[in-house]
């Protein structure tokens, strides 16, 4: 179900639904570039596991209102908002590659509300000390983060034109990655409906502009506005030891900073073999168990 979620400063949000109405309310909050319409297991599938999943356009994106200069923090005041505008006191979180950091910020900035929270193949922030941030990165993203550390009018030049030519054809995002992606990736991708699902993803997010994008590239090159050691719920981390696009020394990083975390660092596998672990992720937040895939 989809419906608009006014924020605390007036923006509109755009939120979607599935699952169990009555289950375990779970954000997920999707990858970058991303939209609601991202990476999910089906509705049949969350309502057998009774998970009420709430996914939303961060701004910038699909039919969200931009935030212009926003943080990796901000989304806690986002997510607090459509939590209250759904009836919603507690919750669990996930965040996927760039949905990662803003899954940690939301465990950081609302302890009270927040169950659990997952991070699956996070991004570290960018002054983590001791991290060589850039180390076993894609060539893509290391020119994308570093334009962005130049502020988003110098990114836009590069990502505006980019992102009108992925509107028009978002296979061609797809096809841009394909020379970068690592073995698992590709046994991943190759799959048509993980590829069908992708593209719609991908053209719902630039729909409008490339400014979500730009916006999530920058705030996360700049400070995030909360400390991931602060983070007092229980959290766990996912990571493909294979992943180019965000390397597993972030996950490793970050797992030396947060209190009592759960690190499962897997071999074989990169960035996208995080989808098919979302169902298991699900699992774990439900519960107040120990990991056990």
């Amino acid at each position: 179900m989809r419906e608009i979620v006014s924020a605390a400063d007036g923006r509109q949000l755009t939120v979607e639904t599935s699952g169990d109405p009555h289950g375990k309310a779970v954000f997920l909050l999707h990858g970058t570039p991303g939209s609601r319409l991202g990476p999910a297991p089906r509705g049949v599938m969350l309502y057998q596991q009774g998970v009420r999943l709430i996914a939303y356009d961060r701004p910038g994106y699909g039919s969200s209102d931009r935030l212009a200069h926003r943080t990796v923090a901000d989304v806690a005041v986002d997510v607090a908002a459509i939590a209250d505008a759904l009836g919603v006191d507690r919750f669990a979180v996930v965040g996927r590659s760039g949905g990662g950091p803003h899954a940690l910020a939301c465990a950081a900035m609302l302890p009270d509300r927040v169950t659990r929270a997952a991070a699956l193949v996070s991004l570290a922030p960018q002054e983590a000390e001791g991290l060589d941030w850039f180390a076993g990165m894609s060539p893509s993203n290391i020119a994308e983060y570093t334009t962005a550390a130049g502020g988003p009018e110098r990114l836009a030049a590069s990502l505006e034109p980019r992102s009108q030519e992925i509107r028009a054809d978002p296979v061609r995002l797809l096809t841009q990655l394909k020379w970068e992606l690592t073995g698992p990736d590709r046994r991943v991708v190759s799959d048509a409906g993980v590829r069908a699902m992708l593209v719609r993803n991908y053209r719902e997010a630039l729909r409008t502009s490339a400014d979500g994008w730009i916006d999530d590239a920058v705030a996360f090159c700049n400070p995030w506005g909360f400390d991931p050691a602060d983070i007092s719920v229980p959290v766990l981390l996912w990571h493909g030891e294979e992943d180019v696009f965000s390397p597993v020394s972030h996950s490793r990083w970050l797992a030396n900073r947060i209190p009592g975390v759960t690190a499962v660092l897997e071999p074989d596998a990169a960035h996208f073999t995080a989808l098919r672990v979302l169902p298991d992720i699900l699992t774990w937040l439900l519960t107040d168990r120990p990991w056990a895939a």
